[in-house]
């Protein structure tokens, strides 16, 4: 996507420093563009853990290069295929919900403990971490061409009005390497013409409606408003929203979907006020061996998120309490949409029921 006068993806890698990869850091956003470089398997963890990177597509993928640059670091290292484990083990603690760090990980594995041979080794995970991302691109894009239809036939509806969409966190180009997956459509349709305006809610605790989705849909050229978390139901109930696209970071394969928390509430809102809720996502983030959202690990984060702020104060970023000293927190960062509050998955392959058999059409399996 364009940041100014020229394009960026969220994550890249640049063959002239082979033991590197190069990210976005979107805890810096909005209020500063910083590149950061990220050379060692603590840096990646760190990265995934803190959330300099995050969206399940560009979390998977730093992964993927988080095993080559282990690899790439220790090329005297006796044991290698031991030491990759242990950084598998690593890695895989970061952070439990989204699907794609896990298939990442996984599949790594899969080349170091079939081949031997340092060299070769690490040319394999580089060139896998590299097939990866371009799979993603490509997935992303795709998604933005099957949602696509769905605006232009809410455009054609409303006959010159300013299509409304609401989402929820951010599902844009930073989340997933390039293009998106809840934006994909939107940034299509806007590249077609297509009269839009987007509902970006807060999303807290982290904001990263507020910081992530408001910084992508201006750098885009494209009409949004911030509103606060709870407005999205009120704004339903007034018709003013025609369509609601959201992210997922798991989906079971009853078509079950974790996202943000917070998704469940806007689903909610959608069913009862008959706006069309669709999760765009790779089918790399479809996880087939959970049977249902009951089963999807929910990640518990620090209680400093909901007890702080940030925000810039002059030319500083700081963070400021919001709440008596010693209050008591929980902070999920995540819920379950179950699969009847959603009208459909848009994927790379095509839109699906929300549901087993819909998810088998598309899968294969």
């Amino acid at each position: 996507m364009q940041v100014g006068n020229k394009y960026y993806e969220s994550l890249w890698f640049d063959r002239d420093h082979p033991g590197e990869v190069r990210v976005i850091n979107q805890r810096r956003l909005p209020w500063e563009f910083q590149i950061q470089i990220i050379d060692s398997l603590e840096e990646v963890y760190l990265a995934i853990r803190e959330m300099t990177v995050r969206g399940a597509p560009v979390i998977g993928v730093l992964a993927a290069f988080g095993m080559y640059i282990d690899a790439y670091n220790h090329p005297d290292e006796a044991h290698l295929a031991d030491r990759l484990d242990h950084a598998a083990e690593y890695l895989l603690s970061s952070r439990p919900t989204a699907v794609n760090l896990a298939y990442a990980v996984s599949e790594q594995q899969k080349i170091y403990h079939a081949i031997s041979g340092h060299s070769a080794v690490t040319g394999a995970l580089l060139r896998r971490a590299l097939g990866m991302a371009d799979t993603e691109k490509e997935a992303c894009r795709l998604i933005g061409e099957n949602g696509f239809p769905l605006i232009r036939e809410l455009a054609e509806k409303k006959q010159g009005e300013p299509v409304n969409i609401l989402t929820h966190c951010n599902a844009g180009w930073l989340a997933t390497i390039d293009y998106g997956t809840a934006l994909a459509p939107v940034y299509k349709a806007h590249k077609e013409g297509i009269p839009l305006h987007v509902w970006v809610d807060e999303t807290r605790p982290r904001n990263q409606g507020a910081r992530l989705t408001v910084w992508e849909l201006k750098q885009a050229g494209i009409p949004y408003t911030l509103i606060a978390d709870n407005a999205g139901g009120h704004l339903m109930q007034h018709g003013m929203v025609d369509i609601v696209l959201v992210g997922s970071d798991r989906t079971t394969r009853n078509g079950d979907v974790a996202n943000k928390i917070g998704t469940y509430l806007k689903a909610l809102a959608a069913r009862d006020n008959h706006v069309p809720f669709y999760v765009a996502l790779p089918v790399s983030t479809i996880d087939p061996a959970l049977k249902d959202g009951k089963d999807i690990p929910i990640e518990k984060r620090a209680a400093k998120e909901i007890i702080e702020m940030e925000g810039m104060t002059g030319t500083k970023i700081q963070k400021v309490s919001i709440v008596p000293p010693d209050t008591p927190v929980m902070n999920y960062g995540f819920d379950v949409t179950p699969a009847r509050l959603v009208t459909g998955l848009i994927t790379e392959k095509g839109i699906c029921q929300a549901s087993e058999e819909g998810i088998r059409s598309i899968l294969k399996y």
